[in-house]
């Protein structure tokens, strides 16, 4: 009895083994889980759950009053063959090109040109990033009084000489797409400055003083030291452009319509004017799955790269 109750005594209050210890580690902290599943449920219900049912209803016939008639792929074999439909993707493309690829130069640029904290750079950072803060039907109505005739368009080109380029901006099919592009870059270049911003900000001073000192000049360090250094906010940005410009409406609504005679066309504006305005929900719900795969190919395109860039 006397030897047997120390060993039972040792063996009550003997610690977790190892592989016990392992199982603890690895199990998921309870706040964890909660921090993932809510905003997945969220997500499931408000994001999931919807687009599920937009691709449903993309193979559908319905006008919203009568129920859903199921047509498989007849709206997408109707899209192949829709002159306006091929007109707004060859619009979107060039959208996502200009105002993507400007938006991206303008802003590092001036993010280049920001960085540094001097004596009045709070007040031009402010000043670039002032038109985000406005909705775009506002900027809308501001570049409108900015293209009316005899407006402020005019009257720069005519203070400079250049009175023969003056036409009517938003009525012109050549021109209409590219002045509706401009206020959308007046208000994106402030937003993808300040993203740049942080990312500058956040790159060690070390690296750009030890280049320095191995004697490699701006444009060296610039593309040496900086860029590759901006790759995680690279990545942002491209989503924010992407998605951005895919989802392009307000702004050309408010100015064209996607006019004149469907030149300033999006597929985002198309897809309203399909749904809403024709009450083809169905058909609307296939253009909307096409954006969707557009902006998918795009950023796993890039993030698929940038991962066989790193490995």
């Amino acid at each position: 009895m006397s030897t047997l109750a120390p060993a039972t005594s040792r063996t009550s209050t003997a610690g977790p083994t190892p592989k016990q210890r392992r199982r603890r580690a690895n199990r998921p902290s309870p706040l964890l889980v909660a921090f993932v599943l809510v905003p997945f449920a969220v997500e499931s219900i408000w994001v999931f759950w919807p687009a599920l049912q937009g691709f449903y209803f993309s193979l559908t016939r319905w006008d919203g009053l009568e129920p859903p008639t199921f047509i498989g792929f007849g709206n997408y074999t109707e899209l192949a063959g829709d002159a306006v439909f091929r007109g707004a993707l060859v619009n979107t493309v060039i959208w996502l090109v200009l105002f993507g690829g400007l938006s991206v130069l303008g802003g590092f640029g001036m993010a280049l040109l920001l960085q540094r904290e001097r004596r009045g750079v709070g007040f031009y950072r402010a000043a670039l990033f002032t038109p985000v803060v406005f909705s775009l039907v506002v900027t809308a109505l501001v570049w409108r009084v900015f293209y009316q005739p005899d407006g402020l368009a005019d009257q720069l080109l005519r203070a400079v000489g250049l009175e023969q380029l003056i036409r009517p901006w938003l009525a012109d099919p050549q021109t209409a797409l590219y002045a509706v592009i401009l206020p959308a870059l007046w208000r994106q270049i402030g937003y993808v400055m300040v993203l740049y911003l942080a990312g500058l900000k956040a790159i060690d001073p070390a690296l750009h003083e030890a280049a320095r000192m191995d004697g490699a000049n701006a444009r060296q360090r610039l593309q040496h030291v900086t860029i590759p250094q901006l790759r995680g906010v690279n990545a942002v940005v491209l989503s924010v452009i992407v998605i951005d410009s895919l989802r392009s409406f307000d702004i050309v609504w408010a100015l064209t319509h996607g006019g004149p005679y469907h030149s300033s066309e999006l597929l985002s504006t198309y897809m309203y004017s399909a749904a809403f305005q024709s009450l083809r929900l169905g058909y609307g719900s296939a253009i909307a799955v096409v954006i969707f795969i557009l902006a998918l190919a795009v950023i796993l395109g890039y993030l698929v790269r940038a991962f066989r860039e790193d490995a």
